[in-house]
């Protein structure tokens, strides 16, 4: 047993603690304040605060110089009312950690209880608790902050929990892991008009109509006949309601995604194309802009290779996956400054789904994570004893 009970529990404790207290992407003082509490008591050679945000890097030095592993785990919940019976459910109305990271965060916590005990032997780790993954915002914003020049990596690793894989079983793959993913908006504006008299108004409705459909098309292209592409309407709104008013404002908003940034590219550019044909079709003005901005998670050879190697050295059971995840993860960023790779941890066959009002991370898994990236470390760093 890696961690002793005692610590464990202190682990399991902590987790519940943050679970009973979320705070979305943005919003992640009070929780970088309890992990901040919580470091303090195994004693990191340095810790940075308000990276990008809200974020916190601990520090753990090694004797010697050496590689920079950066090992990431994500501040933020979601805002989604929780349902269930757990004793430590989300007293924060509207919000909660039903993606998990509230076990994550408990995870890497559990390294500083190992790095306090045993430093490693050359290099530096750096235990990253990063800000706002759920808007793809708080990566980037980490990287570019001025202080985190001082911590850039030469190996950064994550992991994500994954309901529906086998409790404690692990997933990963060489190159694209997570998917490339956007936000695209669209307004489209007309002239209003009484209900009684539409030709004297421009209804942007057909053209609402006409835009959602070929969005919906739009994968079905022979440019994407090759490659995963993936459009996905989310939410439409026309006009106001009253009878008596002919539209004249429509929205539209659809998610795009794919596995490589150099599709994504296409995506947007074919979606810009359909926006202009339809509203110049229909004589209207269109504004559209771009949010939750993820990049393609990409697993460079060589850290994936670094992993495989942990999990043969802890036993841990590995599922090959065949292709990447659908959903979006903005630990890509950190593939453009360092070697870098991502896996996932399986939370079990019949645990409720990611976002869904009723999930929760079970226990168990917290040393499982912790395990693995401590072998990780020892693997490159060593021990100092």
């Amino acid at each position: 047993m890696l961690l002793d009970q005692e610590t464990l529990d202190k682990l399991i404790s902590f987790r519940h603690e943050l679970h009973r207290t979320p705070e979305i992407s943005g919003e992640e003082s009070e929780t970088s304040d309890r992990v901040a509490s919580f470091l303090e008591q195994y004693d990191p050679d340095d810790v940075i605060r308000n990276l990008g945000g809200y974020g916190l890097a601990a520090i753990y030095n090694g004797k010697e110089t050496g590689p920079t592993i950066l090992i990431r785990c994500e501040l933020d919940g979601l805002p989604i009312t929780e349902t269930g019976t757990i004793p430590y459910q989300s007293t924060v109305q509207g919000k909660g950690h039903l993606c998990g990271h509230d076990g994550h965060m408990a995870m890497v916590a559990g390294l500083a209880t190992l790095l306090h005990r045993t430093r490693p032997a050359k290099g530096r780790v750096v235990l990253l608790f990063q800000p706002a993954e759920e808007t793809g915002a708080g990566a980037k914003a980490v990287i570019n902050d001025p202080e985190f020049t001082e911590l850039t990596p030469d190996y950064s690793f994550s992991l994500h929990n994954l309901p529906g894989q086998k409790l404690h079983n692990v997933g990963i793959k060489r190159g694209p892991f997570n998917c490339a993913s956007q936000g695209l908006w669209v307004t489209l504006e007309g002239k209003t008009s009484h209900a009684s008299h539409p030709e004297d108004g421009i209804s942007p409705a057909t053209a609402m109509c006409d835009l959602i459909q070929a969005f919906s098309e739009l994968p079905n292209s022979s440019e994407f006949a090759n490659d995963f592409a993936l459009v996905t309407v989310v939410h439409a709104h026309l006009g106001e309601e009253a009878f008596g008013i002919t539209p004249g404002f429509a929205k539209v908003m659809i998610t795009l995604r794919s596995e490589t940034d150099n599709v994504m590219s296409l995506l947007q550019e074919r979606s810009e194309a359909l926006i202009n044909n339809v509203t110049n079709k229909y004589g209207l003005k269109a504004v559209y802009g771009y949010e939750d901005i993820f990049a393609a998670s990409v697993n460079a050879p060589e850290a994936t290779e670094i992993l495989r190697t942990a999990f043969r050295d802890e036993n841990i059971t590995l599922d090959e996956m065949p292709s990447p995840m659908r959903w979006s993860e903005d630990f890509g960023q950190f593939g453009r400054v360092s070697n870098s790779a991502m896996f996932t941890l399986g939370s079990g066959l019949n645990q409720p789904q990611l976002h869904n009002p009723d999930f929760d991370l079970p226990d168990e898994l917290i040393e499982t994570g912790t395990k693995i990236f401590h072998r990780v470390i020892r693997n490159i760093l060593g021990p100092s004893n």
